[in-house]
């Protein structure tokens, strides 16, 4: 798998699904609909400002709150390349990477600042800071779930599969 790179975005502890994509958006499963208002409630200019490729860098807990499928979909679609938290509720770490959406669980995470330039290297689980050239571990993800992302997550491998 190849590295991620890209500009941070803060966010603090417990951003819960209904901060990354607000239910009042869910009468619509179109990833592209959804993107635009990602973050919204959290940051309303958060589409705005960030570029695609960019990274999340948030405290504990991210995507707490009711198990929709929607916020990984959003965070993707937007064109957020990957997300960093000391820990992430289970269900949405699952449905993270069936959707196709790289998280990356890193205790350290609160060093990083908005505005830095991280690189992820999955095979070496190694998240190094370019801004302050600093490079922190993690345990690299299993080779499955790293096959589930780069085919674009679970409903794109299974078609790989029976195909």
């Amino acid at each position: 798998m190849q590295n991620i790179q890209g500009k941070v975005w803060k966010f603090g502890k417990d951003v819960d699904t209904d901060l990354i994509i607000a239910a009042r958006y869910l009468n619509t499963s179109v990833a592209e609909e959804l993107a635009k208002h990602v973050m919204e409630d959290a940051d309303p200019e958060f589409v705005n400002k960030m570029s695609k490729g960019d990274i999340i860098v948030a405290g504990d807990n991210f995507g707490c709150g009711s198990s929709r499928e929607h916020a990984p979909i959003a965070l993707k679609a937007a064109g957020v390349a990957a997300v960093i938290a000391p820990t992430f509720a289970r269900i949405f770490y699952r449905n993270s990477f069936n959707m196709g959406l790289p998280i990356f669980e890193l205790p350290e995470s609160a060093e990083i600042s908005e505005g830095d330039v991280v690189s992820v290297n999955m095979d070496s689980g190694e998240i190094t800071n370019k801004t302050t050239n600093k490079t922190y571990k993690f345990t690299p993800i299993p080779e499955f779930m790293q096959e589930l992302l780069s085919v674009g997550g679970l409903m794109k491998y299974a078609e790989k599969e029976v195909s």
